[in-house]
């Protein structure tokens, strides 16, 4: 006899699938938006525009990926790179410079 909440008690492993792609998709978005959020916090506008530029196309390259061994490895990669850019705003913000004519 199984007890009344047998199927709140199986593995991780028998978790529907698409639970965790949905899961993994909100990490994923989540990440983009600070990505973008923090890049646009550099200083200089060469650095705040390339920044952007990257981060769009690094996510349009990667959006067919389905391996989730690959998921994991571009979120941390991702990670890693959202404290290289919050590193680098500081930085900047250290050292400013006056604003360009683009800028004005």
């Amino acid at each position: 006899m199984q007890p009344p909440n047998a199927e709140v008690l199986q593995p991780l492993s028998s978790v529907d699938s698409s639970v965790m792609a949905a899961s993994t998709r909100a990490q994923v978005i989540s990440l983009y938006k600070m990505l973008l959020t923090e890049s646009m916090k550099f200083p200089s506008y060469n650095y705040r525009t390339y920044a952007v530029r990257r981060i769009r196309d690094a996510f349009r390259a990667n959006r067919l990926v389905e391996d989730t061994a690959a998921v994991e490895r571009l979120v941390a990669e991702g990670r890693n790179t959202l404290a290289l850019i919050q590193r680098q705003v500081t930085i900047g913000k250290m050292f400013e410079t006056q604003k360009t004519v683009v800028e004005s």
